[in-house]
């Protein structure tokens, strides 16, 4: 057999490997989501920030979730962009149903590419406490999510919390796709490399930080022109303010119900841009070992024989069997084994977006066409120069590089 052959068959095992303890961690963390958990008597009051962009999947509904949560003292601002957005008539309506929870806040001025972050400077500006919950649109939460956010913060020495995802809802292929990999990859790469090495990745679907956190590190305006918002606001949290990222027991629900299979490639094939610029070349070459089905079919492919495609098939059943196990311990709907033939769809299409991260540096994001620059800073196409920065944001900026 080849050497090249054997190399890529070894990869896959490798990544088989790999998947496989990140499952006895998502184990692990599920055992202590099982536990109760300890409330504060002190409970601050927290401004839950949760930018509008069009009407999600079963918008309402995830908006009502949150106009009842258990916690004596919050609020939700509903930003929008303008009036034009067809999420503006939704937010008025929660407004009027809910007005003792939520607020509606129109977007002042467009200060940089990022359109959340556009919004979320003008939502932080409106934040009438100290602890603040950035919470994407499509999200449901479990029960004592604020308190786990509160007890987070208990702690001084704790600057962001953040937690796993789980995708819920599927009644399309598409979103099956969707909520398969945000259990499988998503939430159980956090997990496990928080486990294992310390290493924080802050997902923006759910992010806690404190205001004068986020104000010493120079406001929501610093990643006004940065993609990975999330990701940099997690790095800096630590490298900057010397503080720790906690991951939070209980997941948040990703809501996907009638997504279409084109939609979820778009999304990978940019998120794979995002991702390359973000960890750099050696680790996102790294990361490819845990899509092992590809590596393994085209070391079969380079000498094809029985005994090497019964290891792809061994390989294909191993890596569907791990990721529908995982996608059942994160969420709390029932999931069909039926899932286990989309495992091997949504692999295919991921390695494809893998493989156009390797060299793309574009990205086509809300119409718009972006260059995305190492950090994950945002620049038109068109621009033949990066961006100028205020000399606050160069000096934060520089360290992320150097990082």
């Amino acid at each position: 057999m080849p050497v090249a052959s054997l190399l890529l068959l070894a990869a896959a095992a490798f990544g088989l490997l790999a998947l496989a303890v990140q499952l006895v961690q998502v184990l692990r963390h599920r055992r202590e989501q099982a536990l109760p958990l300890p409330r504060s008597e002190a409970r601050p009051g927290i401004s839950i920030l949760k930018p509008l962009c069009g009407v999600d999947d079963d918008l309402e509904a995830n908006l009502e979730q949150f106009a009842s949560l258990d916690y004596p003292r919050y609020e939700v601002l509903l930003g929008v962009k303008d009036m034009r957005d067809p999420a503006y008539a939704v937010a008025r309506a929660a407004v009027a149903r809910w007005p003792h929870v939520m607020r509606l806040v129109l977007q002042v001025g467009e200060p940089g590419l990022n359109p959340k972050v556009n919004q979320l400077i003008t939502l932080a500006s409106e934040a009438r406490h100290e602890l603040w919950v950035i919470s994407d649109s499509n999200v449901r939460v479990a029960p004592g999510y604020l308190d786990e956010i509160a007890e987070g913060f208990a702690d001084p020495t704790v600057g962001c919390v953040t937690h796993p995802i789980a995708g819920i809802g599927e009644q399309t292929l598409g979103s099956l796709l969707d909520n398969l990999h945000l259990a499988s990859s998503a939430a159980a790469g956090v997990i496990a490399a928080k486990r294992l090495a310390d290493k924080d990745i802050v997902v923006g679907k759910s992010m806690a930080l404190r205001r004068e956190d986020v104000e010493a590190l120079g406001g929501f305006f610093s990643v006004k022109d940065v993609l990975a918002e999330d990701f940099v606001i997690g790095l800096w949290v630590t490298r900057q303010l010397g503080k720790r990222v906690l991951v939070a027991r209980t997941p948040v629900f990703n809501v996907s119900l009638k997504k279409r299979v084109g939609d979820f490639f778009k999304r990978y094939v940019r998120w794979s841009v995002i991702h390359h610029t973000s960890v750099g070349m050696p680790t996102y070459l790294a990361q490819g070992l845990l899509n092992p089905v590809p590596l393994a079919l085209l070391g079969a492919l380079l000498q094809p024989g029985a005994s090497a495609f019964a290891a792809v098939a061994a390989v294909a059943l191993t890596k569907a069997a791990i990721d529908v196990s995982v996608f059942r311990l994160l969420r709390p709907e029932p999931v069909s084994w039926q899932a286990l033939p989309a495992v091997l769809l949504k692999d295919a299409l991921l390695f494809v977006a893998w493989c156009n991260g390797l060299f793309s540096r574009t990205v086509d994001w809300r119409g718009n066409r972006l260059r995305v620059l190492p950090g994950t800073r945002l620049a038109p196409v068109e621009a033949s120069a990066p961006l100028t920065l205020e000399p606050s944001e160069a000096s934060t900026r520089e360290e992320l590089l150097a990082g």
